[in-house]
């Protein structure tokens, strides 16, 4: 994948994570994705597996933005670094994570490995 498909894919992600909706989350992962959401656990194998536990206990509308970009990519393996900010009800910043990513892509670039590192800022 080249940066600029993975910063597409990144969008992508940002957009369903904000959506909640099952489909558009589906269509980011591989059938047999294996997906962390800290590097040391024990990973979420398969869309399913993804998609239920994005929906478990989604974050309210509004509640929150990201953005993140592509730092390397090279053949089916990607880096991003990015942002998510957590917001009140009345539009003040909560809290920020600092990402970062790390990501394989299958040959239909949907992730099949996705590991997330985080930072909360202070």
């Amino acid at each position: 994948m080249s940066a600029a498909e993975v910063t597409q894919w990144l969008e992508r992600y940002v957009a369903a994570w904000k959506s909640g909706d099952r489909d558009e989350i589906g269509e980011l992962f591989a059938e047999d994705v294996r997906y962390r959401y800290h590097p040391p656990d024990e990973p979420l194998v398969g869309r399913d597996a993804v998609v239920e536990s994005w929906l478990a206990e989604p974050d309210a509308p509004g509640s929150f933005d990201a953005s993140y970009s592509c730092y390397a990519a090279d053949g089916d393996a990607a880096v991003a670094v990015g942002t998510s900010t957590y917001l009140d009800s009345d539009g003040s910043i909560v809290r920020v994570y600092d990402n970062v990513f790390l990501l394989r892509f299958d040959q239909d670039g949907r992730c099949s490995e996705f590991t997330e590192w985080y930072l909360k800022r202070p």
